[in-house]
């Protein structure tokens, strides 16, 4: 089931509901994910300042895909700036290494 991903709100029940059903208490998957059980507890309850990318990394770890459904004129463009920001870390990295 395709289920829209609007809000924090959604991916912190979307985690509950799976952390739930594996028998994983919340302050356990906290430790096995690397964040507080705050984190975990703000996450699960749509706290809306909780930051993107540990959401992100939640839903990985649970196995849950998250995509954008873009046009393809919008996926085109995406992939242009994709590049341009790609190229720009690696000019980034490579000047950090060289010092």
């Amino acid at each position: 089931m395709n289920i829209p991903l609007t809000s924090v709100l959604d991916a912190g029940i979307a985690i509950r509901t799976l952390r739930k059903r594996a028998g994983i208490r919340i302050d356990d998957f906290a430790q096995t994910a690397g964040v507080s059980k705050q984190f975990m507890t703000d996450l699960e309850n749509g706290k809306a300042t909780v930051q993107m990318g540990k959401v992100l990394q939640m839903l990985q770890r649970l196995g849950i895909k998250v995509g954008l459904e873009l046009t393809p004129v919008d996926a085109s463009a995406f992939q242009v700036e994709m590049g341009k920001a790609q190229a720009r870390r690696t000019a980034s990295s490579k000047a950090n290494s060289d010092v």
